[in-house]
Order: structure tokens, then sequence, then C-alpha cells
């Protein structure tokens, strides 16, 4: 089997839960079961404060706790002042801004594709539960790794 990123779309495993969804606690479980995480993240320029969440901020966290974790978080920056800020932060976070472009270019040179684009061995292919594909051959297939929220069906 090729090694390749997997990643727990909003910290989810067997799939959504939008109570569990951006929750830190189910990060750091996520985390802890080997996996990458993808997060929503909002930055608020009035309050200096980060937080978690899809539609809207949820879940008050910290530099200190993103620093801690910035090897396994792909971040979804959820606004322009969250790119911003990320983007003036020393190096180390992967962090990336998209809505419904074909691809975008993570701060650590991966191409984020969008469900159902085409992929090379440096993207990472997202949501594919979106487009039917077949799980066997996701795990064989040659990518750098898949955003999904169904990760534990690729162990």
């Amino acid at each position: 089997m090729i090694q390749k990123k997997i990643i727990a779309h909003r910290a989810n495993t067997n799939g959504p839960n939008p109570k569990l969804e951006n929750l830190p606690s189910q990060i750091d479980d996520c985390i802890g079961k080997g996996y990458d995480v993808e997060i929503d993240l909002r930055y608020h320029i009035q309050t200096d404060t980060y937080w978690l969440g899809h539609d809207e901020p949820d879940h008050l966290v910290t530099l200190f706790w993103l620093a801690a974790r910035q090897d396994k978080l792909w971040i979804h920056c959820k606004d322009l002042d969250t790119l911003h800020h990320m983007s003036s932060l020393t190096s180390g976070y992967n962090y990336f801004w998209h809505q419904e472009d074909d691809y975008t270019l993570t701060s650590k040179h991966k191409i984020w594709a969008y469900p159902g684009k085409k992929y090379t061995n440096n993207t990472v292919i997202v949501m594919p539960e979106w487009n039917n594909m077949n799980w066997d051959y996701l795990r064989v297939t040659s990518c750098y790794g898949i955003c999904t929220d169904y990760p534990d069906k690729l162990k």
C-alpha cells in the first residue's frame, strides 16, 4: 500500500457528526489515532482570539493550542482576516483558503483539490465519498493525502 496522509475532515472519523466537528477534544482524539485533521479556523482581530467552527466561531482555542498540533493540522482559513493573520505568523503552519475553486495551494505547497477533480501525487483528494470513489482504490492510488469524513474506512 502506498503511504499517504489520512486527514479527518473537521475531526470526523466515521461520517459527519456536527456535534463533534472542530471540537478540540475530538481533534486530539483523531491525532491520537494517527490522523491529520482539517480544521476550520477564524481569527478575530478585535479580540486577538482564535475560534474553530465551520459556519460560526464555536470553540475558542489559543495560538499555543494550534502550535502544539501544527504538524497534524490542515487549517482552512474561513475568511480573509484569518488568512492574512496566518500568513504573518512564523512558518510551520499548514493553512489555505478556498470555496469552490478546483484547486488551491496550501502554505506547505500541497494541492488541495475540490471533490471530484483530477489529482497528482502532490494532491490531497478531498471528500471522495461525495463522488462514490472506491475505498479499495483510494488505499492504493498515488496521491499525497485524502481528506474525508470516513478516515477509519482507509485504515
